[in-house]
């Protein structure tokens, strides 16, 4: 019983203090400013391969189709272009994959499903042109090589370089 008697003047106390440093607690606030600025922004999310797969004899054309992603911040206007690509004697009308032994098989790439504009390196001519949204967007590269004489047999290869100016 003497333990319980000194028990419930002991909880007493410390329930007072609690409460009385409740009651005396102050506080204070200042406010501040979450800044960012966004400039005119543009860059190549994704430049995907464009593989023409396995193929005999080139007597008829191959039609495949990849894709370039960018993401421009909203409104900023862009143009992106495609490089005539690294083979030798390359246009833009007429590239070029290198494989054994330097031979060559003529392609091309379009900014249409028709394969009718051959998309380019010069913006306002061949270039794709657009204007930034804030989100990522895709643009189909349509590719074909066209019927030709076969080259010998192997790997054949060209690097195209996509460019945005802004």
């Amino acid at each position: 019983m003497k333990r319980i008697a000194f028990l419930v003047p002991m909880f007493v106390v410390v329930i007072g203090y609690c409460a009385a440093s409740r009651v005396m607690a102050a506080t204070d606030s200042a406010a501040f400013q979450v800044t960012i600025e966004i400039q005119a922004a543009c860059e190549i999310a994704a430049a995907n391969d464009l593989d023409f797969g396995t193929h005999g004899v080139l007597s008829a054309s191959i039609d495949v189709a990849t894709t370039v992603d960018v993401q421009c911040s909203n409104t900023t206007p862009y143009s992106l272009r495609l490089s005539q690509g690294t083979g030798v004697g390359a246009s833009v009308a007429a590239r070029r994959m290198t494989g054994p032994g330097g031979a060559t098989i003529t392609y091309s790439l379009y900014t249409n499903a028709g394969r009718t504009i051959v998309w380019g390196d010069t913006p306002a001519v061949d270039a794709v042109a657009g204007v930034g949204n804030g989100s990522v967007q895709s643009y189909q590269v349509y590719g074909r090589v066209p019927a030709q004489t076969t080259p010998v047999h192997g790997s054949f290869l060209d690097t195209v370089t996509a460019t945005i100016e802004f």
